[in-house]
C-alpha cells in the first residue's frame, strides 16, 4: 500500500514537472554511473591483444554507465539538470565530476580511439547523436563551468560531424528498427545541433538523406509496433525527423499520407508493457514509452490544431514509465534517467 501511494505521488509530480528534491534524486543515478566502470559492454573490435584494456583506459571520458553511449547521455543528464535546477544539493560535486571527465586530455584520447580504422563506425549513429546533444546542452548552458567543457568536447564533436557528412551519402537504405541503429533517431539530435551551431554542411547532409530515405513513405503499418526490445518508435522517430527537415506545410502533406491515423482526434496507442525489468533488453520498453512521449509532446506543440490531441497520449506514456527510474535494477538505471529528462524537456519546451 505504501509503495502504491508513493508511486501515485511520484506519477502526479512527474506529470507536472519535477521538484528540486526529485531532481536531486534523479541526479544521483548518472552521477554514480558515469564513474562506474563495471559491468561494461565495450562494443569493441579487437585487432590484437594490444587492444585489450580497462574501459577507463580506452575511454577516459565515457567509460561508465555500462556502455559508451549511455555514459555520454549520462553526462547530458547532469548538464541538463544543472541548467534547469539551480538548487541541486550536489551541484558543486556534479560540476567537479564533469570537470574530471571532460578534460582536454580525456577527449583527445577518445579521438585517438575513434581515429583507428577499425573504429570508424563505432557508435554510429546512436552514440554520435547523443554526443552532439551533449555538445548542444553545454553550449546552451548559461553556467560558467560549461564553456570550458564545451570547448574541451568540441574537437570530438567536430570529428563526429565530419563522420556524419561522410557517411550519410553512403547510406542507401534506412535502418527502421527500434533500437540503437535507427536511422531517423540517429539524425534528430544531430539536426538540432547543426541548426543551433549553424553547421550548414551538416544540415544539408541530414536534409538530403532524410528526403531521399523517407519522403516517399506512405501508410505506416502501426500494428507492427512495438517489437519486443524497442526503446525507440521507428514511426515517431521518422515523423520527428521529417518535421525537422520539412516546412510545416510540407510536413503536414507528407504526414497525412504517411500517418493518416495520427491526425484523428481519437488516435490511441497502447503503452508498452515490461514483463521483467531485470532483463536488460526487455526493459528497453520503458524507454520506448519515454521516447514516444517526447515525440508526441513535441508534435502536439508544433501543430496544436492538427496534433494537439497527442498531448494526453504522450502524458499517458510518460506516466507509464516514470515509476521505474530508481527501482534498483542497473539494467534500466544506467540509462532511463536521460530518456525521462528528454521527455520532460520536450513537454516543457
Amino acid at each position: 500500500m505504501k509503495y502504491i501511494l508513493l508511486l501515485c505521488i511520484s506519477m502526479f509530480a512527474f506529470a507536472q514537472d519535477i521538484s528540486t528534491k526529485t531532481a536531486d534524486n534523479w541526479a544521483t543515478l548518472p552521477l554514480k554511473c558515469i564513474v562506474q566502470q563495471y559491468p561494461n559492454k565495450l562494443g569493441q573490435v579487437l585487432t590484437s591483444h594490444d587492444d585489450l584494456d580497462m574501459p577507463q583506459n580506452l575511454h577516459p571520458a565515457f567509460y561508465g554507465c555500462f556502455d559508451w553511449h549511455s555514459a555520454v547521455h549520462g553526462h547530458w543528464s547532469l548538464v541538463y539538470l544543472l541548467s534547469n535546477y539551480s538548487d541541486l544539493t550536489n551541484r558543486d560535486l556534479i560540476i567537479q565530476q564533469l570537470g574530471k571527465q571532460l578534460t582536454k586530455e580525456n577527449i583527445a584520447q577518445e579521438i585517438v580511439y575513434f581515429s583507428k580504422k577499425e573504429n570508424y563506425s563505432f557508435e554510429r549513429t546512436y552514440g554520435w547523436n547523443w554526443l552532439l546533444q551533449l555538445q548542444l546542452e553545454l553550449e546552451q548552458s548559461k553556467d560558467s563551468y560549461a564553456l570550458e567543457l564545451a570547448n574541451n568536447l568540441k574537437p570530438l564533436s567536430d570529428l563526429i560531424v565530419s563522420r556524419y557528412i561522410e557517411f550519410l551519402p553512403k547510406l542507401i537504405y534506412p535502418l527502421r528498427n527500434g533500437t540503437h541503429s535507427n536511422t531517423a533517431f540517429g539524425l534528430n539530435f544531430a539536426w538540432d545541433y547543426a541548426v543551433y551551431s549553424n553547421q550548414q554542411q551538416l544540415q544539408n547532409a541530414i536534409r538530403t538523406a532524410a528526403k531521399r530515405l523517407f519522403l516517399k513513405d506512405k501508410d505506416y503499418p502501426f500494428h507492427l509496433e512495438p517489437s519486443g526490445t524497442d526503446f525507440l518508435s521507428p514511426f515517431l522517430e521518422e515523423v520527428a525527423l521529417m518535421n525537422r527537415v520539412l516546412t510545416q506545410n510540407e510536413f503536414l502533406r507528407w504526414g497525412k499520407q504517411f500517418a493518416k491515423p495520427l491526425f484523428k482526434k481519437k488516435f490511441s496507442w497502447e503503452v508498452a508493457q515490461v514483463s521483467d525489468r531485470t532483463d536488460g533488453h526487455l526493459v528497453h520498453l520503458d524507454g520506448l514509452n519515454f521516447s514516444r512521449a517526447w515525440n508526441m509532446f513535441s508534435l502536439a506543440k508544433h501543430y496544436p490544431d492538427e496534433l494537439g490531441h497527442l498531448n494526453a497520449l504522450a502524458q499517458t506514456h510518460f506516466n507509464a514509465a516514470i515509476g521505474q527510474l530508481n527501482d534498483g535494477n542497473y539494467e534500466g538505471e544506467h540509462w532511463l534517467t536521460s530518456f525521462a529528462l528528454y521527455a520532460l524537456k520536450q513537454k516543457n519546451k
